[in-house]
This record gives C-alpha cells, structure tokens and sequence, in this order.
C-alpha cells in the first residue's frame, strides 16, 4: 500500500510539472461582448489539456481598434496569438500572411466540425471563408468543405433592426390621428412591423416630425423632434452599412467578389436600381435629426439621440441595445421595444436584405502547435453551448443555430427575436485587401450626396468608375 502511494504521488508530481503556463493574447475591441468573453474566461475556463492556459485579452477602444491592429501585425511584433477581425478585414491580413488557414485543424477534429455544421451560413460566409463563398453556397454543403478556406470563427455576431417609442406607435390618439392622415395603423406590438415597408418608414418620419411647442402624446414639446433616423455617417462605413441595405432591397447590389474575374462593376454599382434605391434612402433623411444632413450620423449618435427621446424609432445594432433599455443610460428605458427593419417589394415578395455586422476571431500564423491547439480549445469553449447562452444572457448574442433555436431564446433579451428573425437575410461587404481603397471612396461619395452636393446618379457614377479602375489595376476583372 505505501509503495502504490509513493508511485500515485509521483505521478501527480510528474503530471503537475509536465503542466505549462500559456498566455494567449488576444486583440479586441473595447465594448460589453469582449468584456463579457474575458470576464466568463476567468471564471470558467479550464484547458481540456491540463496546461494552465490564460485568455488575455488587449481592449483597445473602437476608434482606434483597426490602426492599432494593423500596426501591430505589420511591425512583425508577434504579440497577439489572436485577434477579433471585422470581417472586411479577412483579405487584407490573409493574403499579408498574419492569419491562420484553418481547414487541417478542422479535418482533425469532430467538435470544430460539428461547430461548422451548426454555424448559420451567413456568418460562415461573412465570417471564416475567404475568397469569400457566399451563404447560399455553404447552405447547400450543410458543413464544412475542403473547397473552400475557413480563417475565423463569430466572437459577436451582430444585425440590425428597428427600436421604437411603443408609448407613442402604441398611443390611441396618435394612431387616430395616424390613421385619419395615413389609412392604416401605427404598428404597435412588435409582430406588426413584419409588414412594415420603407413606404411606412417615409410615413412614419413625416408623421412624428414635430417642431417644439407643437403637441406629442399629449405633451407639449420643449424641443424640435424627429421621426426616423438610420446610419448617415463619413466616418468608418456608417454609411455604407445602412445604404447596401437599399441596394440589395431595390434588386441592386455591390461588385460581386465572389464571382471574380467575370463580375461587373460598370452598370452594376450604378445601375439603375441602385440609383433609385440610394434616391429613396436620400430622401427620407428630410425626417431625421439635423446631424444627418451634416454627414455625421453615426450608430453612437443615433442612439445617443433616441436615449435622450428624441427620435421616434430608429435603425441600430443589436450591439447597441442594452443601454437603451437600461434606465440609468436611456430617457426611454421603459417604453422601448424593438421591430424588424423596414423592408422593399421586390418580385412580390418583402425583401430585408441588410449588411452583416459584427466580429469573427481568428489565429496568428506564427504560433507553435500546442499554442494553436490551446487557442482553437479556446474557440471551442466559447463557441459551446454553455458558454453561448451565457454570453447572449448577457446581453450578447449567438450564431448556433442550436442557440437561436433554443425555445427559451427569445425571452433572453427584448431584441432576440428580432436578431434572430434578420439574420437568414444578412449578406457582407468586400473583403479583398482593395476593400479600404473601396470603402473610403465610397464613403466619401456617399458623403457628397448625403450633404448635398452631388446627386444620388453622380456619386454612384463616380464609385463605379474607381472602383472598376482600382480592381482591373489589382487583376481582379478581366
């Protein structure tokens, strides 16, 4: 007996030495989805190998989250063994090296398998393949596929919709006067505005338009207030988050990179379809705050300005709910409640296509293989069952279909059925390393029209022919 307990104690001191200490840095937003990952690490995370592995994660603010990144995989550094990636970004890093293919990893094991299979496409296409494949294709394989190249998997998947004043859509005397003005109802209940089109978006901004002194739900206003408002903002992609929305519902689109050499840019970014759709999104800005004609409406100033009451209802992200319905940030905590985004009439049928937000997170390329191997345990955890309830308890949300279909899902935040309900019609921006050159020109067209100095047909004019140009100079049209 003492001899097997000699030879028991020193296996456990064999074992406890052979235990190593492993950091795994992590480039991330500052914001709660972040917060949330690295405070639940803390409490619960335990390495599958036995190694004593910690997440660390570099918060770095919004404003200054890509240029720091940047700087640091660019200078050669090898700090972080992973980093939270706008999905726009994918190109850019894979083709300068600095991020992981990932498919050998995914061969070998069954549970990051099983966690490709469960992914909604959308975000497998925006997310982890690159050259990017779109959502259609990867439903159909219904998994994982050798065909195409995965880098990253969702941190924050993030979509939006409508928040509105149900203490003003839902108030009889101004439904009265709604439907005296208007012939239909203002929707109320949340299940009302699935029908809601951008025709009753326009209708709703010049309804609740009121100047001060004029009567709101019974009240006298002290100060003017506003509609509608949506993203209208030059700086980052505001702008071109809220207009693709257009575009795609119009039956447009954007340069197709899915389908390079052969796609079009010519007749395509300004066709006319697009023309009439970024026509429509122009014109309902007459509704909105005075901030938007300054070309500087942001999704931080537009639920800044709803928080205060000011607006009537509004377009955001998921990402940016919980404040408003948390009393100690939000004017209008208590009578909030949330909608789809409004949707077009395309070929009969009600079309909310919209751009895909959030995050993925993917692998440095010079990590050793116990540290990938620590890292993609990482990615399982977080991506397990457990843990995903958890983070959209939170507050945050999920892309596991297993999640989203969870019975209780919807009851976990006041917004979920909507994340969940927009997320089949989410596609994604560019994600060639050209996408910035694109992007910033973009933005800056955008800006023209929006502050009026150009028109919906000249700014378009003027995006089709850079980007034609920059594309043919990078080989990417024929």
């Amino acid at each position: 007996m003492k001899k097997y307990l000699l030879a028991c104690t020193a296996m456990f001191i064999g074992s406890t030495a052979m235990a190593e200490e492993i950091v795994i840095r992590m480039a991330a937003p500052d914001w709660g989805p972040t917060r949330f990952m690295q405070e639940h690490a803390n409490e619960t995370y335990s390495a599958p190998s036995g190694n004593d592995v910690t997440l660390e994660i570099d918060f770095i603010p919004w404003p200054n989250f890509f240029d720091r990144v940047n700087a640091s995989l660019n200078s050669g550094e090898q700090r972080y063994q992973m980093i939270v990636s706008d999905s726009q970004w994918l190109g850019n890093f894979i083709e300068a090296g600095h991020f992981l293919r990932l498919n050998d990893y995914i061969e070998e094991s069954d549970e990051l398998q099983a966690i490709m299979a469960d992914l909604h496409p959308a975000l497998v296409a925006g997310y982890s393949t690159y050259p990017h494949v779109p959502a259609d294709e990867i439903e159909a394989l219904g998994g994982y596929s050798p065909e195409m190249n995965y880098y990253g998997f969702p941190q924050f998947p993030d979509n939006y919709f409508t928040y509105y004043r149900n203490d003003l859509f839902c108030d009889e005397g101004e439904n009265a006067a709604f439907q005296e003005t208007y012939g239909a109802e203002l929707p109320c209940a949340p299940e009302a505005w699935e029908t809601v089109t951008w025709d009753d978006w326009r209708n709703f901004g010049e309804f609740f338009t009121r100047a001060a002194g004029e009567t709101l739900a019974g009240v006298e206003l002290t100060e003017d207030f506003y509609g509608i408002a949506y993203q209208a903002g030059k700086p980052l992609d505001f702008s071109t988050m809220q207009i693709n929305a257009f575009f795609w519902q119009w039956g447009g689109g954007i340069w197709d990179e899915s389908n390079e050499p052969n796609a079009e840019v010519i007749g395509v970014v300004n066709s006319p379809e697009n023309i009439a759709a970024f026509e429509t999104y122009l014109s309902l800005l007459d509704y909105a705050p005075p901030i938007a004609q300054t070309g500087q409406m942001g999704i931080f100033e537009i639920q800044d300005l709803y928080m205060q009451g000011r607006i009537a209802a509004i377009i955001d992200w998921a990402a940016l709910a919980g404040p408003v319905v948390d009393p100690s940030s939000s004017t209008v905590a208590d009578v909030t409640s949330f909608g789809l985004m409004p949707g077009n009439i395309l070929n009969g049928d009600l079309d909310r296509s919209a751009n895909l937000g959030g995050q993925p997170f993917v692998l440095t390329t010079w990590n050793d293989e116990e540290t990938i191997q620590e890292a993609l345990d990482l990615v399982i955890w977080w991506l397990s069952e457990d843990t995903q309830i958890a983070a959209v308890q939170a507050g945050g949300q999920s892309g596991m279909m297993s999640v989203l279909n969870n019975p209780d899902y919807d009851s976990w935040a006041p917004w979920n059925a909507q994340f969940r309900q927009s997320l089949p019609w989410q596609r994604d921006l560019w994600h060639i390393p050209e996408m910035f050159e694109m992007l910033t020109q973009q933005q800056e067209e955008f800006d023209r029209a929006i502050t009026g100095q150009i028109s919906a047909e000249e700014a378009l004019n003027a995006i089709a022919e850079f980007q034609d140009e920059l594309l043919r100079d990078a080989g990417r049209l024929e």
